[in-house]
């Protein structure tokens, strides 16, 4: 949503990033502090490496990246209430102590955007304050940086588990193509892979025996245990964030962020398929029926 919604980029345009990949890449980059191309680029492992270099560090002339933390927060605060309903944002409010509880015990061993995310809060707090934001909206965007700090803790997770498959950010998105069936130009286009690099990735993968060699758009019996190997390791490195709560208590948590998650999908503010690999909430009646069963 932070990356979408028309109020997050604008609070961004208007100090000054232009372009909504110079937003993106300031506004992830930002929990960092004034980091330079290296470590950007390893942390956004799955872009081409021109495109986060066109942005970082170039955006902190622009815009110092703590104003860039609180802007986000703040932005995200303003969007969540506007495309949420009052009960969902009810329902948000309620789970706070538990998003806490969640993201305090992220493991920022080895994780970058995790350490990062985890510890910015305490700064944000004043900012916010200054801009004299309710103790609600405040909460809201707490909120929004718990939910962003466990998001970044999967996907520290999902990088390791990537390179302890052999698997580069290109070879990822292959891969993704290969067993998933999404559309090539989604993932290649939006991160940045020429065609030349997308079919020299393919190559390699062929060579792992991961595709097939005359459909590289196929996946072969290997490269589908890979896949599903790989998103194992995801799920289990993505729970210990968890582990001090209860199963009633996950389950409870799932429940009160999935309002806010389904208004956000219905009001159209990302496509499907989309380039992060957010899949489409179930239908509520679909989703009943699973769990009846």
């Amino acid at each position: 949503m932070t990356y979408f919604a028309p109020v997050c980029r604008q609070a961004l345009r208007e100090r000054g990033l232009k372009g909504f990949w110079a937003g993106y890449f300031a506004g992830r980059a930002a929990p960092l502090g004034s980091v330079g191309a290296g470590p950007a680029t390893a942390a956004f492992f799955n872009f081409h490496p021109h495109m986060v270099q066109a942005a970082v560090p170039h955006c902190w002339d622009v815009v110092d990246p703590a104003e860039v933390v609180v802007l986000r927060a703040l932005a995200a605060s303003v969007a969540l209430r506007e495309l949420c309903p009052a009960d969902a944002l009810d329902a948000l409010l309620g789970s706070l102590s538990r998003l806490r509880e969640a993201a305090s015990h992220c493991d920022g061993a080895g994780r970058i955007m995790t350490g990062a995310n985890r510890a910015v809060w305490a700064a944000v707090v004043p900012g916010l304050r200054s801009r004299h934001l309710g103790e609600d909206d405040q909460a809201v965007a707490e909120a929004w940086q718990c939910c962003t700090t466990l998001r970044e803790h999967r996907g520290d997770g999902h990088v390791a588990a990537l390179v302890a498959h052999g698997l580069d950010g290109v070879g990822a998105h292959l891969l993704a193509v290969a067993a998933l069936g999404v559309p090539a130009e989604v993932l290649r286009d939006n991160r940045g892979w020429s065609e030349a690099e997308w079919e020299g990735a393919a190559g390699r993968l062929v060579d792992m025996g991961l595709l097939e060699p005359h459909a590289t758009a196929s996946a072969t019996s290997q490269g589908l245990v890979v896949h599903r190997s790989l998103e194992a390791l995801t799920d289990r490195l993505a729970e210990s964030p968890y582990a001090t709560l209860s199963d009633g208590a996950v389950s409870g948590l799932h429940g009160a962020l999935v309002g806010c998650a389904r208004a956000i999908q219905s009001s159209g503010l990302y496509p499907f398929p989309n380039p992060m690999g957010l899949p489409r909430l179930p239908d509520e009646v679909e989703a009943l029926g699973a769990a009846e069963g």
